[in-house]
């Protein structure tokens, strides 16, 4: 069983909307649930605000498996980066936005920058189907997440 990620997961999209007002809805976490399929909440554990240092407590869930992570806010460049890193799993998560005609491209990248935790190694291949195949599925979250993010902007 590797300690390294297969892949950086990735999707991205165009919103109609200009970078302002797409940081806007991404940086409100408490919006987030409704967009991830996984998330179930994000609670800061620090006062403060969303800023680099911040921590954060996770609350995931797939199909009757829940489990809590714990991530920590890596970069906040005002409407162009999103990153925390999840301390449980070694994944980092990322969210960079781009003008570009017509609204705003979002990328959202999933890399793991060192190795996969021995808890994400031991945890996935028992509860959620495997490393693999959970990455595959966070990669389609991770479509539905923007799909969902694009739709809140949008209206």
């Amino acid at each position: 069983m590797s300690d390294r990620a297969a892949r950086e997961l990735r999707a991205e999209t165009t919103i109609a909307a200009p970078p302002d007002q797409v940081w806007e809805a991404l940086t409100d976490l408490r919006r987030m649930p409704g967009w991830s399929p996984e998330l179930v909440r994000m609670v800061p554990l620090k006062p403060g605000g969303l800023k680099v240092g911040q921590h954060y407590l996770g609350l995931n869930r797939r199909k009757a498996v829940v489990w809590p992570t714990r991530s920590v806010v890596a970069a906040v460049e005002d409407g162009r980066s999103l990153a925390w890193d999840t301390r449980s799993s070694g994944a980092r998560w990322i969210y960079e936005l781009e003008p570009e005609s017509g609204g705003t491209k979002v990328v959202h990248r999933r890399p793991v920058p060192r190795r996969i935790t021995w808890l994400s190694r031991a945890f996935a291949p028992v509860f959620l189907g495997g490393n693999d195949a959970h990455a595959d599925e966070l990669e389609r979250g991770m479509s539905r997440t923007l799909e969902r993010l694009k739709a809140a902007v949008e209206s």
